[in-house]
């Protein structure tokens, strides 16, 4: 039997540098807790450039972690911040970035280029219905053989579909051969509210 060798996970680089592995001379120090760290310290905390190793004395008098937001930047940009708490909003706000995009649906629907009226009705209220829902719909005549003669059929059948779903939705373009089939994607209209 065979041995399975076993590779070490690869470790991941932290993103952001915090606390003693910041080892720059001195940081740009931004954020919007400075007002309270100045009541902390007794002393006025603006916005600017400092020692790395006096701000991260104020970091640990307010019980917080110095973190590099901005590495690339001429000094470094730093915040003091609790470093949980801020990976938790960044992740937070990454899901709610995820969650507002759309994701598009093709659904598909197969024609023969001898299609009969019952099929090609039965086929029409699922794409009615696809449509509704919010998805594309891609219709195709799917030639085998011999039938490749009928290219004309097909397409006749695929501009009947989009004329019937005209009040649904609209096509992206005309009707094409791609390979063996003839295909057309129709995308639903936006609904007005």
């Amino acid at each position: 039997m065979a041995r399975r060798i076993r590779r070490p996970k690869p470790v991941e680089k932290p993103q952001f540098r915090v606390n003693d592995h910041i080892r720059i001379p001195e940081v740009r120090l931004v954020g919007d807790n400075l007002e309270q760290l100045s009541e902390i310290l007794g002393r006025k905390v603006e916005s600017d450039i400092y020692p790395t190793r006096m701000v991260r004395d104020w970091a640990s008098k307010m019980e917080l972690d110095l973190v590099e937001i901005s590495p690339k930047a001429k000094p470094p940009v730093v915040r003091i911040i609790d470093f949980q708490k801020f990976l938790y909003d960044r992740k937070k706000k990454q899901k709610e970035i995820k969650a507002r995009t759309a994701k598009t649906v093709v659904k598909e629907i197969r024609f023969g280029p001898n299609t009969d009226d019952h099929d090609f009705e039965f086929k029409l209220r699922h794409a009615k219905r696809f449509l509704e829902e919010g998805a594309k719909v891609k219709a195709y005549v799917h030639f085998k053989g011999r039938t490749i003669v009928f290219k004309d059929r097909g397409e006749l059948l695929l501009l009947r579909f989009l004329k019937e779903l005209e009040e649904l939705g609209s096509a992206e373009a005309l009707p094409r051969m791609e390979g063996r089939r003839m295909t057309v994607i129709v995308t639903p209209k936006k609904k007005r509210k």
